[in-house]
């Protein structure tokens, strides 16, 4: 691509619009003030931001993030705050009309102009727009006021009034109370997983808009691109040709008369098509109309692993009678299908043995597919730090883990545009919930109309983006909220789930139903799909509930279980067919707490360490949490110490960095043991196609869920989720009370695979058991080496989105034929040929994978073995690279761990080596303070470290 058309294309992809005959000035170009009287705190202020970013800036306050000022700044969002800047530097007199844009202020605010009162804002995710042509008619001094009241303040002035209907303790508090009562991002009130700040300000860009006569601005584009005939939550025939509708929302009249034509560019600047909108309609401030385009016109969007995402140009413009151009939009976008098919199990499924119920799974380009992911939570308690080049390297950690989807949660706040163009160039799918989350909200009328303005302004909003996989009504509301309000309320339970369907299904469902054909809507995410779909009725979708077939499987599944001692018992996973949630949490890394905590404060279960760990919440403003917190300190202690050797070093850092080493790698033996399971199911009567595990990253430095930490540092969990969702894998399934094991291959390409599997029984100290049975049930031959007999290469063939069995037997055989099952491990090592979905190439590629079992639960009681391990560097500080290797012993979870200073991941990691086997390692730098340096402090170590002092 040229540089031109590539600056291009890249300019227009991240406008906020492209409107012609008009003069917008960016609100961030002025300069403002933060004060308050309360306080006499007069600063700089900038425009996006919020107050705790421009009191730090100032030095006002210290960092929001270090120590306990998530307690220390709560002064903070408990008094108002007001931001001004002057509009002198604006020629205002040479326009028509001027309006002020505010694409989110947060949250509650009066607007004045002069001294003149504009308009009051009391919702966090509508754009705002105010004509203020009156209050600037006779001001010399022209100027902008914006006063934030407190959130929490507000928020508890309304459970005083009839808005707060006395829900008996069903809802969850967790630090701030009352979030349901307010259009606020509800984890600003505090989550079991970060801090509760409630900012305000304008968090979002904004803009002074000068329209002369007859001119247009666009304030927001909505593109809905489908196959004819396609209705929302149906697969469409994928035979159809395109339909491209285009609405535009503008300030300014709208000729009666006028036109739309709409233009599709390839990223290289050829046209695709160029022509006259049919079927123009004019109606509140928006023009729309359609037009055709032929399905081979276009290359299809794949998610990741899947295909190219094949990226357009759409340019929709405003015609006036004269076939002039009055105003005009672009949006990259691009041609794609993707459904959430919930229809119930037809007779071809049924014969291929899937168990009777209801689908519950994603169909892309009219191909099913598994989805391999994790849940997106906000990446900062303050959004306006959240930049590109930060989401780049996430959603680049996203690509490499082998992901093709984002569940990106409510309740945070709706994404910028920005993060959907990242996902759409990276191929990564976001499944989108409205911030409702864990609460039973509000119906009355005022807060019902305020709501469907948020949702409809963010549907058009974001509908051109390829990446956007579905809108959900909100966050564990189906399964949870209505759970508890039949708990607590049985005798209200017909009235707590009419509510419920007031805002999910009467509200959301037309949103969405109303501007997009081309995405599929549930009401919550956990839910047990539809019982009826019907277009034409007035009520479209009725909801399942708990209308279940005993034998039957709908709908998708919600799992946490931190009850340690069941960890790996695989009959406590759920049986569905996607499983949306699942997890448990760990502690960041030593480098990440440093970032965070002072030195002191560096041991488990200091003060700091505790009130950071917000598992379980305190349910209130209560600061001395210790009786819940330790709780949630007290799992992580358990899980380790119940299955791997718990570290005891001399050193209080050492140990303090051990244990925190520790608690990750049990949670990611957890994840693993979950994602392999979920994975065969594909293969099984639940027909599972889909696994987002509980959570992608941390919004700051504390114990949590996540697999990447603030700083963007890779805990274990991440590098063995990258591993698991290899493309071909091989696992064990073990039923540790019977004694039976089974070995599957899973495959989720689109093609028969075939390869052969060597398993290969050891002892700690490397040494190759003999007289060790394998059970081959792969269908094919196995061959055992005269040699080593406790090794065996078994052949396999496994078909599309498929598993297939390749070794079955039993360890209490094992053990009564005398081997020491303290003292033996299998390593199953995969190798195998077959293509990639929509490649080019027909050559096949090459899969590998490896898989380590140990035939006792506890770690801590296996006969663990020195393994000697060396580490050596290639000193090419540019292209980094380490070669480890196991001398003497098995290494088990060996762990490459870098300093402070430099931002990456290395290729691989937590990985197990058998002596003699050398692995070289690279390492992409993402971002270097020290020169390289850091590389000389690179150290290797794997869990037998935990034995030593």
């Amino acid at each position: 691509m040229a540089l031109s058309v590539l600056m291009l294309s890249l300019a227009l992809s991240r406008a906020p619009f492209l409107s012609l005959a008009q003069s917008a000035t960016s609100m961030s170009d002025l300069e403002w003030t933060l004060t308050n009287s309360n306080y006499s705190i007069s600063v700089p202020g900038n425009v996006p931001s919020q107050a705790h970013l421009d009191l730090y800036d100032s030095q006002v306050i210290g960092d929001p993030y270090y120590g306990l000022n998530d307690f220390n700044l709560r002064w903070v969002a408990e008094t108002n705050w007001t931001y001004t800047t002057s509009l002198s530097s604006l020629n205002l007199s040479s326009s028509a009309s001027t309006w002020l844009v505010f694409d989110g202020l947060d949250t509650f605010s009066t607007i004045s102009v002069c001294n003149q009162l504009v308009a009051s804002t009391n919702n966090q995710f509508r754009q705002y727009y105010f004509d203020v042509t009156q209050a600037l008619s006779n001001c010399k001094s022209p100027d902008v006021r914006i006063n934030f009241g407190s959130a929490p303040n507000i928020a508890n002035a309304i459970a005083n009034t009839s808005l707060n209907e006395p829900w008996k303790g069903t809802q969850l508090s967790y630090e701030f109370p009352n979030r349901w009562l307010i259009r606020k991002e509800q984890s600003d009130f505090g989550w079991d997983w970060g801090p509760a700040f409630a900012p305000a300000g304008v968090w979002k860009p904004a803009y002074i808009v000068q329209l002369s006569r007859n001119q247009l601005y666009v304030r927001n584009t909505l593109l809905d691109i489908y196959r004819h005939g396609q209705l929302n939550n149906l697969p469409p025939d994928q035979t159809q040709s395109w339909v491209v509708n285009a609405s535009l929302d503008v300030l300014g009249s709208i000729p009666q008369n006028a036109g739309l034509r709409i233009d599709i560019k390839d990223v290289n600047n050829k046209t695709v098509t160029s022509s006259a909108a049919s079927n123009v309609t004019i109606s509140g401030g928006a023009i729309t109309g359609n037009i055709l385009v032929v399905g081979n016109a276009v290359q299809l969007w794949w998610p990741n692993g899947l295909g190219p995402q094949n990226l357009y140009y759409a340019t929709v413009t405003v015609l006036g009678s004269s076939n002039n151009t009055i105003a005009s939009s672009t949006k990259r976008t691009a041609f794609r299908t993707i459904v959430l098919n919930m229809e119930p199990i037809s007779q071809r499924q049924l014969a291929q043995g899937i168990k009777n119920g209801n689908n519950w799974h994603f169909e892309i380009n009219g191909h099913e597919f598994f989805a391999k992911g994790s849940n997106f939570i906000p990446p900062d308690a303050f959004w306006p730090r959240v930049t590109e080049t930060r989401i780049q390297q996430l959603f680049d950690s996203v690509v490499r883990g082998g992901q093709n989807m984002l569940r990106v949660w409510a309740s945070g706040a709706y994404q910028p545009d920005f993060i959907y163009d990242i996902a759409d160039e990276k191929g990564i799918l976001l499944w989108s919930e409205f911030e409702f989350s864990d609460s039973l909200y509000p119906v009355a009328k005022s807060f019902l109309d305020n709501v469907r303005e948020e949702a409809i302004y963010n549907v058009r909003r974001v509908n051109h983006h390829p990446s956007l996989a579905l809108w959900a009504g909100g966050n564990e509301l189906e399964n949870l909220e209505l759970y508890l309000a039949n708990l607590s309320d049985p005798g209200n339970y017909s009235r707590w789930q009419q509510e419920y369907e007031t805002l999910f299904l009467d509200v959301f469902l037309p949103a969405v139903y109303e501007n997009s054909r081309s995405i599929s809507y549930i009401p919550s995410s956990t839910t047990n799909g539809y019982l009826t779909l019907n277009h034409s009725a007035a009520h479209p979708m009725i909801e399942r509930y708990n209308n279940l077939t005993p034998g039957y499987i709908y709908g998708d599944t919600d799992h946490y279980d931190y009850d340690s001692s069941v960890a790996f018992n695989l009959s406590s996973y759920p049986v569905g067919r996607f499983a949306n949630e699942f997890g448990f949490h760990s502690m960041p890394s030593l480098q990440s707490w440093e970032d965070a905590v002072a030195p002191e404060d560096l041991h488990f279960n200091s003060t700091t360490i505790q009130l950071r760990n917000h598992h379980y919440p305190s349910g209130s403003l209560n600061t001395t949490n210790f009786p819940n917190t330790t709780k949630g300190m007290g799992e992580m202690t358990v899980a380790v110490e119940l299955y791997y050797p718990t570290p005891n070093k001399a050193d209080p850092l050492a140990n303090f960095s051990s244990w925190c080493l520790a608690t990750q790698i049990f949670q990611a033996d957890f994840y693993r043991s979950q994602i392999t399971y979920y994975r065969r199911g594909s293969g099984m009567p639940e027909r599972q196609l889909g696994s987002l595990y509980w959570q992608l990253e941390d919004i700051w430095q504390a114990p949590t869920w996540a697999g990447i930490e603030y700083s963007g540092r890779w805990k274990v969990l991440h590098y063995v989720a990258k591993d698991i969702y290899s493309r071909v894998i091989v696992a064990p399934y073990w039923n540790y009370t019977t004694g039976d094991l089974s070995v599957y291959v899973t495959s989720d390409l689109w093609e028969t695979v075939n390869g052969t599997v060597d398993l290969t029984w050891y002892d700690w100290s490397g040494k190759v058991l003999a007289n060790v049975s394998n059970t081959s049930n792969s269908g094919g031959s196995s061959t055992n080496s005269p040699a080593e007999s406790g090794s065996v290469s078994v052949p396999f063939s496994v078909g599309a989105l498929n598993t297939t069995k390749v070794m079955q037997t039993n360890t209490n055989t094992l053990s009564k034929t005398g081997v020491d099952l303290t003292n033996a491990l299998l390593r199953m090592n995969l190798t195998a040929m077959g293509h990639l979905p929509n490649s080019n190439n027909d050559t096949p590629s090459t899969f590998a994978h490896e898989f380590f079992y140990h035939p006792i639960l506890s770690l801590a009681d296996a006969k663990l073995t020195d393994p000697g391990l060396t580490l050596k560097s290639n000193n090419d500080s540019a292209s980094p690279a380490f070669t480890v290797e196991a001398t003497t012993g098995v290494a088990a979870w060996t762990w490459l761990d870098f300093p402070s200073g430099v931002l990456g991941n290395f290729e691989d990691n937590g990985f197990w080596l058998v002596p003699g086997q050398a692995k070289t390692v690279a390492f992409e730098v993402k971002n270097d303070t020290t020169d390289g340096r850091w590389v000389e402090d690179v150290t290797v170590s794997s869990l037998w470290d935990f034995t030593t002092p």
